[in-house]
C-alpha cells in the first residue's frame, strides 16, 4: 500500500516491455547489475524506499553546505595575429620603414631556437622595437618536398601564447630580406 493507504497497481505488459526498453537503454553512471524484476513482475524502482532515519537527515541538513571554489578569472584572448597592412610592407621593402632588429636562427636547434627566440622577442618588446626580422633559412628540400623545421615550426610557435604577448602579427619578408627564408614581425610594445 502506498502512504494514502491507496493500493498501488502493478505495471500492466504493455508497461513493463516499455519500462524494460528504457532501463535497457540508459546508461548508469556507475556499474551496477540491471535490476531483475522478482516474482510479482515488479522491479526494485516500483517499490517504495524505506524512510531514512530522522537522526541521518537531521545531521545531514545542520551541516553547512561547502563553498565553492573561488573560480580565476580567465586571462583575457590576444587579439588576433594581424600581417602588416600593405603601406608599411612597401615601406620596408623600399627601406623607408627601418627594422629594428635582426635574429638569425640557422644553425640551431629546435630547442635553441625556441629560446633564442622568446628572449630575442623579449628583449626586443622592452626596447621598444616596432618591426623585426627572423631567419629561419629555407631548409633543405628533400625528397618529399618539405622545406626547413625551423621555417615551418616559426609561425606556429608565434601563435603560441608565451609569444602573444611580443607579437601583434608576422609575415613573409620581401625578396630583399630573404624572401621564403625570413619573417617580418610586428612587436607588441611594453606595457608600463
Amino acid at each position: 500500500m502506498s502512504r494514502d493507504g491507496n493500493r498501488r497497481r502493478g505495471l500492466t505488459s504493455e508497461e513493463r516491455v516499455l519500462w524494460t526498453t528504457v532501463t535497457k537503454a540508459i546508461k548508469p553512471l556507475r556499474a551496477k547489475p540491471p535490476a531483475e524484476p522478482d516474482a510479482d513482475g515488479d522491479t526494485p524502482l516500483d517499490k517504495p524506499k524505506p524512510a531514512r532515519p530522522a537522526a541521518r537527515a537531521a545531521n545531514a541538513s545542520s551541516a553547512p553546505a561547502p563553498k565553492p571554489a573561488p573560480q580565476k578569472p580567465s586571462p583575457p584572448l590576444a587579439p588576433p595575429l594581424t600581417p602588416l597592412d600593405r603601406r608599411m610592407r612597401a615601406r620596408v621593402a623600399r627601406g623607408k620603414e627601418r627594422i629594428d632588429a635582426r635574429l638569425d636562427l640557422h644553425g640551431l636547434t629546435q630547442t635553441q631556437a625556441h629560446a633564442a627566440l622568446l628572449h630575442f622577442l623579449r628583449n626586443a618588446s622592452a626596447r621598444d622595437a616596432r618591426l623585426v626580422l627572423v631567419i629561419t633559412g629555407k631548409g633543405l628540400s628533400g625528397e618529399d618536398g618539405k622545406h626547413g623545421v625551423l621555417k615551418r615550426q616559426v609561425p606556429q610557435w608565434l601563435g603560441l601564447p608565451e609569444f602573444r604577448s611580443f607579437v601583434v602579427g608576422f609575415e613573409d619578408a620581401h625578396m630583399a630580406h630573404g624572401g621564403e627564408g625570413a619573417l617580418y614581425v610586428r612587436v607588441r610594445r611594453a606595457r608600463g
